[in-house]
């Protein structure tokens, strides 16, 4: 849910809430005095406790405006009497605790509860005379004689006009605490909803801060906590896969160091040789001259190889070198491979093949360059490590329901079965025989990384003594 549409929901329903719950209490209050109790709380019958009201302040007032002495004439007497019997009232006229007048007779009892409710100022009750109620309001007098007097003016009331007090009361105090429960609750829910889901990200972001990377940030909350969530989940995957990276850059460096000074010590080492030759005078003829300088220019092409090899492995490893990707035929590019380095496996005594079983002319999306780079290793490769004195080396590109799969089998020595899951790491090599092959020992490596870059694979299948073969995968377009 929208935030800013959540905090109006919220302040509608504090105000609405209450109101509702306030409203069905007083219809059930309403409900049961006017049904179960048989009362009249009707805005009616309230309507006559206010005329009742009103007499009684009128002849509460017409009295006050009359002499003190005036109350004991029988005239005023009478006309008040007349007054109150339009609402069926009563009247008592007191003097020093003595009855003067009354319009019907009380008990001493009764006239004590009279006295005692007409003299309060506040929450006057009514008072019970048999089965009616009376409101009672006192008119206080002082006679010349120095008595004091009281006239107590009597209106008849409903008993369930107490009943519409209290559900004034009960109305007013559900609608002060439903109020303050719903502001409780609805402040609960918030919190639970938008304090909660920030909370969560202030922890993630103080674990970001410590530089654990490996907490998930959830999206949870409103539109915008979950908008903030996402932003920050990205920022941390950014930030793990930036120092990824770093860790990768930092392991490409050791790695370079480390295969520098182990792969490259011994044609250092065989030109620091040939150059000490050279200057102690053993190469005293132009003949051994020649020799001891090509020698030397040959390990220092070696030297450059390995290290070109290096640096195209490490930025591979990195993903720094972009792939230009382009419609090839792929039977044609093979093809096209094979005759590029044919003239040196002849030179080595090793005869090339090619044969396609594809049904028509199928397209691939290659990098041309990289991929040429993967079959003239995986050749190069073959060449290395034949041991046979009639070597063969054949091309074949078949294909299945969703590939394209090329293969390059050599009839050489065969690799190990323990050996074949790794052949395609970085300088390794499977036996201690193969340490003295020309090479980086990067060529399987680098094969491997640029037919993931495709996102195909590549794996080998060794046939015993009677060779090896290398597979590529590669989707179909």
């Amino acid at each position: 849910m929208n935030l800013k549409r959540r905090l109006s929901l919220a302040n509608a329903a504090t105000v609405i809430i209450p109101v509702l719950i306030t409203v069905l209490v007083a219809l059930a209050y309403i409900f049961i005095f006017s049904h179960v109790m048989g009362r009249d709380i009707s805005v009616e019958n309230y309507q006559r406790l206010s005329e009742i009201k009103l007499e009684l302040i009128e002849s509460g007032n017409s009295i006050l405006r009359q002499k003190p002495e005036a109350v004991e004439e029988e005239s005023f007497q009478k006309n008040l009497q007349e007054r109150l019997a339009a609402i069926n009232g009563e009247l008592i006229i007191m003097k020093d605790d003595e009855v003067l007048f009354s319009s019907r007779n009380f008990s001493k009892i009764e006239l004590a509860k009279f006295t005692l409710e007409g003299n309060k100022k506040w929450g006057k009750d009514p008072v019970l005379v048999g089965n009616l109620a009376y409101s009672v309001d006192a008119v206080s007098l002082d006679f010349k004689d120095g008595s004091h007097g009281s006239v107590l003016l009597l209106a008849p009331v409903d008993r369930s006009l107490s009943s519409l007090t209290g559900l004034l009361i009960l109305t007013g105090v559900v609608l002060v605490l439903s109020f303050a429960l719903t502001n409780f609750l609805i402040s609960y829910q918030l919190s639970r909803v938008i304090l909660k889901p920030l909370y969560n990200l202030q922890q993630a972001a103080a674990e970001i801060s410590l530089g654990n990377l490996e907490r998930e940030i959830v999206e949870e909350g409103d539109q915008e906590i979950r908008a903030l969530c996402r932003d920050l989940e990205l920022m941390r995957i950014k930030l793990k896969d930036s120092i990824r990276t770093q860790l990768k850059y930092e392991d490409n460096r050791k790695m370079l160091v480390s295969s520098i000074s182990h792969d490259l010590k011994t044609p250092v080492t065989s030109i620091k040789g040939y150059v000490e030759g050279i200057f102690d005078g053993v190469a005293n003829s132009p003949e051994k001259m020649e020799r001891y300088l090509r020698t030397i220019y040959a390990k220092a092409e070696q030297v450059d190889t390995m290290i070109n090899d290096l640096l195209l492995y490490s930025k591979l490893d990195l993903n720094q070198i972009p792939f230009n990707f382009e419609r090839t035929d792929i039977a044609g590019f093979v093809h096209e491979c094979l005759l590029e380095s044919e003239p040196e496996l002849e030179r080595h005594g090793i005869r090339s093949s090619f044969e396609s079983e594809l049904a028509s002319k199928r397209m691939v999306l290659l990098d041309r360059d990289r991929m040429k780079r993967v079959i003239i290793n995986i050749l190069d490769n073959a060449r290395k490590y034949m041991n046979k004195e009639q070597g063969e080396i054949k091309a074949l590109v078949r294909e299945t329901n969703t590939s394209i799969i090329i293969e390059v089998r050599d009839n050489g020595s065969g690799i190990k079965e323990e050996d074949l899951p790794h052949i395609f790491e970085r300088f390794y090599r499977s036996d201690a025989a193969r340490t003295e092959i020309k090479g980086s020992g990067l060529g399987l490596a680098i094969a491997k990384q640029i037919i993931e870059g495709h996102h195909g694979r590549i794996w080998a299948v060794s046939h015993g003594g009677e060779g090896t073969s290398i597979m590529i995968s590669l989707s179909k377009m």
